[in-house]
């Protein structure tokens, strides 16, 4: 009977072994490093006085192994996180080239000498890093910020456009189309933590400021806008009033508006520890989702952070992102539906073009009825789940008459706020709270100082566009001559003040601030 039983335990086990040789095993699912216990553990250590430096490092092995390394030897004695750290991550090789000031120079001829010090790629794909490979050359803003960002890069190209440099800008605009053609939109930047989101949408414009130069960029890039526009719309379709899902919001009577909005609801990987604490003081974990969600989100609008995005006054944790309709990004896609419109009328396509208008008309009236203040006569953000203005003045508001969508009277009002308001010695605020967050006062910012004064000139303000270029420029000359340096963001209440505030000290390159000086100095003086 012994015998018997041993037979059968036998067969069994070699019947067991035949399907496992004849049966495929399923592929396993690749392990998101950002989710390991290792990686958590690292972060919230705080061995780099930035989380992004951590993020940024060559990994030795792929995220499974080094989870399973980690597993095994933490309980073991001795064992020491940073030595794991030391083992098996490293900097990437610097791309950095070898740059000194030169303070005999000017500041533009230094911007000139920079396009090269900050001219990345092409990359080569690499699976232990977590850099997005890219095919093309392109120029990246500086400092902690070694790969492109998406808003940034348009102004970035305004300086290389200026200084005769198309052919970067170009391949730029080569590099977002494959982006967008690759992964279906253009992501915050250039590295895999950034794949839940994306930026403020400047694609088409970036495609219709080279189209300025070649006329046949606006068709070639038409098939990418469409593609962009399909990833900021989707799930729009069904949609009730008042009901919003990923990145659209419905308000009735055909009127679609856009949200920043971004699919994770973690702490974010290149602010992990900083993330986590903010939320350790909430009650529950649907709440710390909910927070990490609009910290997201806030990180999306390029503004991370700034009390434009406080449900509560002076309270960080109280973000509230995803619950507002930003006035900038129904702006910018307003623009994106007339630019389609105007590519599917090229093209013969009548009704896709009339749908596309019929969006942006009732968009553009929404933004100049319902996201305009007739108390303190400018636009805002608006609020679609209690259905009122935030009450927040921010340079977002300027969006409008960039893109030609206020009033003459609305458009003289904007005009009246920012030079009383807004106008300090160095250019203008972006907001008018002093919060210790970097995205309000003190601070301004290349990129909002070129919108406010491109819309001022939209409305043949230009006295007052030429004197925030002025200012503007000063403080950066007079920065470029205490320093060397062009800068991330500028103290425009008080020059004799570098910036401050945010996560992370004030960068050094800088992309858009070099591109916003040279595209000033083109306005000023005509072309160099």
């Amino acid at each position: 009977m012994k015998r018997i039983q041993v037979l059968s335990v036998l067969a069994l086990i070699a019947l067991l072994l035949t399907q496992c040789r004849t049966t495929p095993e399923a592929p396993a699912t690749p392990v998101s490093f950002y989710e390991t216990e290792v990686f958590k553990a690292i972060q919230l250590e705080q061995y780099f006085a930035d989380s992004k430096t951590f993020v940024d490092l060559l990994r030795d092995r792929p995220a499974s192994e080094l989870e399973a390394l980690y597993l095994q030897q933490k309980g073991q004695p001795g064992f020491d996180l940073k030595a794991f750290v030391d083992a098996h991550f490293s900097a990437e090789p610097s791309q950095q080239q070898a740059f000194e000031t030169d303070t005999s120079r000017t500041m533009h001829e230094h911007i000139g000498g920079m396009w090269e010090v900050l001219r990345r790629g092409p990359d080569m794909p690499n699976p232990l890093s977590s850099r997005i490979a890219l095919p093309k050359p392109y120029v990246v803003p500086g400092g902690r910020f070694k790969e492109i960002y998406y808003w940034d890069s348009y102004f970035t190209m305004i300086g290389l456009v200026s200084d005769g440099r198309e052919d970067l800008a170009v391949d730029m605009l080569d590099n977002f189309a494959y982006l967008i053609d690759t992964l279906g939109f253009i992501p915050n930047g250039t590295r895999d933590y950034y794949l839940t989101r994306s930026q403020p949408p400047f694609f088409s414009m970036m495609v219709d400021l080279l189209s300025e130069k070649d006329p046949a960029v606006a068709e070639r890039f038409l098939p990418q806008i469409e593609k962009e526009y399909a990833y900021w719309m989707e799930g729009a379709d069904g949609l009730q009033a008042g009901e919003a899902t990923m990145r659209v919001i419905s308000m009735g009577g055909d009127t679609l508006l856009n949200r920043y909005w971004d699919s994770g609801t973690t702490p974010r990987p290149e602010s992990y520890a900083e993330d986590f604490h903010l939320a350790s003081g909430l009650a529950s974990e649907a709440e710390k989702q909910e927070l990490y969600a609009n910290l997201r989100a806030a990180a999306a609008s390029g503004w991370d952070f700034s009390t434009r995005w406080y449900e509560t006054e002076g309270e960080f944790a109280s973000t509230q992102t995803t619950e507002l309709a930003p006035v900038d990004l129904n702006a910018l896609m307003h623009f994106m539906e007339m630019q389609l419109a105007e590519g599917y009328l090229r093209n013969g396509q009548q009704e896709k073009a009339e749908k596309l208008q019929d969006r942006a008309l009732k968009r553009a009236a929404f933004i100049r009825n319902r996201m305009w203040d007739p108390q303190t006569e400018f636009f805002m953000d608006y609020d679609f789940t209690d259905g009122q203005l935030t009450g927040e003045l921010t340079l977002a508001g300027v969006f409008p008459l960039y893109f030609g969508m206020a009033s003459e009277g609305q458009a003289t009002a904007v005009r009246d706020r920012l030079m009383a308001d807004f106008l300090k010695p160095g250019g203008l605020l972006t907001t008018l709270r002093d919060s210790g967050q970097q995205w309000d006062a003190p601070n301004g910012w290349a990129p909002l100082q070129w919108m406010a004064v491109r819309g001022l000139q939209r409305f043949d303000f230009e006295q007052e566009a030429q004197q925030i270029m002025q200012q503007w420029l000063r403080l950066n000359r007079k920065v470029y001559g205490d320093t060397g340096k062009m800068m991330e963001k500028y103290n425009v209440a008080d020059t004799t003040l570098l910036s401050g505030g945010g996560e992370y000290p004030t960068q050094d390159g800088f992309g858009w601030s070099n591109g916003v000086a040279l595209g000033f100095r083109e306005l000023l003086e005509g072309p160099q």
